[in-house]
Formats: C-alpha cells, structure tokens, sequence
C-alpha cells in the first residue's frame, strides 16, 4: 500500500512510519517543517500542508490511502477540522478514496452522554486540542462525501514502551482495563492503526484502541 502520511514529525506520526515500513507498506512521510527530520527506511519525506488547498490534490495524488496525524498546537486547534474539510472534498479529486484520521481521546464517552473532555478531571492544558480533534470528528461524520475515512481514538493516555502487537477495540466508549486505567504505547497505537488500514474494518467509523 502506497501511503501519505502528514505529521510525521510528531510521535504518533513517527510511530506510523515505523510500523508502517516494516511491513513493506511505501509512505510518504509529510510535515510543514521537515528540515530536521531524518528519514526513517525508504520513507519519502516531503513538505507538505494540509490546510494548503492550491497544493493538497497533487501532493496527494498517486497514494493508496492518507494518513493523518496532526494537531493544531502551532496552526491553531480550529484549523483541525478544516483540514478534514480539506481533505474530503480533496481525496475524490485526486483519486484517494481511504483516509485514517489519528484522533483524540477528549470526545470518547465516559458515561452516557457524557465526554472525557467535558468532566472536571480533563487537564486544561489539553482542552482546547481535545475539542479541536473532537470538531474533525465531527466534520468526518457530516460530510457527504466517498472518502472511506476511519478515525482511530487513543485511550486517556498514551506513551513511551515496547511493543506488544495486542490491543483491544471499542467504539465511542472510553476503554478502561480492570483497574481503571486507559493506557496503551505509541507503538501499538501504531500497530492498530496500520491493522486499519489493511483490514478496511470500520469505514466511515470512530473506533478507540487501548490494552
């Protein structure tokens, strides 16, 4: 599978890459800035901008699937949505019908009805970025549109460890192991991200992965 990959310079994005290459998937490794960015394997590593709508069709152009993982902590936290706005009216122009959207955690459901992002415990710090992924998501699923997209949320926290290759699945619900806790490594966030995208299982779905 031929993939581009935009936000390769941020760790979810480098753990994609990772995996992605060493099951001899092509990627196109894209950032705004990648001047300090060291290609990993045979990654082609490009600059390019989601939000740049004059150049988005033809950097594009030619891949399998996109891959996105972004965030708007330099662009801002509303331009998020727009670059799924972007890219769905985008992808059918160029030829690129799958699109996996690396999400947040902030809009998974805690409760009925009931966000993490919106209990007393969410960080404030990561407020804003919570809400901006939660608008993509929302974006995602008003579209009309023939992009197969997929967005995969990750649990409540997410971090450095090896890789295990097991995880679980679960939809709008935040998934917790039996103590409670929702964790899981960059790496096997990666391996369930690229599973996706082989196995085309949940089109036009948010799904969540976790141990």
């Amino acid at each position: 599978m031929k993939l581009f990959l935009f936000g390769v310079t941020g760790n979810a994005g480098q753990a994609i890459l990772q995996e992605a290459l060493s099951r001899g998937h092509v990627v196109t490794a894209a950032a705004r800035q990648t001047g300090f960015f060291h290609p990993v394997g045979k990654a082609s590593v490009v600059t390019a901008d989601v939000l740049d709508t004059a150049t988005l069709k033809d950097s594009i152009k030619g891949h399998d699937a996109v891959v996105v993982a972004i965030s708007g902590r330099k662009s801002g936290h509303d331009t998020v949505a727009r670059a799924a706005t972007n890219l769905l009216a985008t992808m059918p122009e160029a030829g690129v019908s799958r699109l996996l959207w690396v999400g947040g955690a902030g809009s998974l459901e805690v409760a009925p009805g009931l966000r993490l992002v919106d209990t007393p415990q969410f960080p404030a710090i990561y407020k804003e970025e919570a809400l901006g992924q939660a608008a993509a998501l929302q974006t995602l699923r008003a579209g009309k549109t023939s992009v197969n997209w997929t967005y995969v949320s990750p649990p409540a926290m997410i971090g450095v460890g090896g890789r295990t290759g097991k995880y679980r699945l679960g939809g709008d619900q935040l998934l917790v192991d039996g103590n409670g806790v929702s964790t899981i490594t960059w790496i096997d966030y990666a391996v369930a991200v690229v599973d996706e995208l082989e196995k085309n299982a949940h089109p036009q779905a948010r799904i969540t992965v976790a141990y």
